[in-house]
């Protein structure tokens, strides 16, 4: 199947009962960019790995560093991918491409997903693509329905990656790199997952029902 019409595959019936979290290829995705604003910043790294029957398959990995035509010092402060870094990186449309057909239909995860994925579906449309319309899942949002309701716990507006690494006791070695984050979140989704279950029957349905 031509990569561009990879947004005409059939979709699967995601909240049939007898699919299971398990046999679900999920892409857990992060993205280092130069900045927040979906309109004038750009995506420097883009990391992915493949969660499937409850593994993390570290060998079936995807990591791109790409064409830097804009640059923040401030932020590459955080990331630490710099300028002049020593590395063949593609345009964006070829990023773009080898993205697409690394995560197909697979249902994807990531952390405050609206942003990873407004910035992906922004550097489509500048490249004439049409926008994801692959189901996502977002740690930040799952992660409050492990929480007990009770107006004696307050519940945070926004937990951060770092929370949940903190909460799981997660290694943070190679936080802000887009593929150690995305290593991060699909180990904090196992967890999330693992908890869930303890508290009641779940299966790929009730993920993304609201809380």
């Amino acid at each position: 199947m031509s990569l561009f019409n990879f947004w005409k595959k059939e979709e699967h019936n995601f909240f049939d009962e007898s699919i299971t979290i398990e046999e679900t290829r999920f892409v857990v995705l992060d993205t280092e960019t130069t900045g927040f604003d979906y309109d004038n910043d750009r995506m420097l790294c883009i990391g992915a790995l493949v969660l499937q029957n409850g593994i993390i398959n570290v060998q079936n990995s995807f990591e791109i560093y790409l064409e830097q035509d804009h640059y923040d010092k401030s932020t590459a402060q955080i990331h630490g991918i710099l300028k002049d870094l020593l590395i063949k990186r593609p345009s964006e449309l070829e990023a773009l491409q080898q993205f697409l057909d690394f995560l197909g239909d697979s249902i994807i995860i990531a952390h405050h997903t609206i942003f990873d994925v407004t910035m992906i579906n922004k550097a489509l449309e500048r490249n004439g693509l049409p926008s994801l319309t692959n189901k996502t899942l977002d740690t930040a949002y799952l992660y409050k329905k492990t929480l007990i309701q009770s107006h004696l716990f307050e519940r945070k507006d926004h937990y951060t990656l770092d929370d949940l690494a903190d909460k799981f006791d997660i290694s943070k070695k190679d936080r802000h790199t887009a593929l150690g984050d995305a290593y991060i979140t699909a180990i904090a989704f196992l967890k999330i997952v693992k908890k869930l279950k303890e508290k009641k029957a779940t299966n790929l349905n009730q993920l993304f029902k609201p809380l």
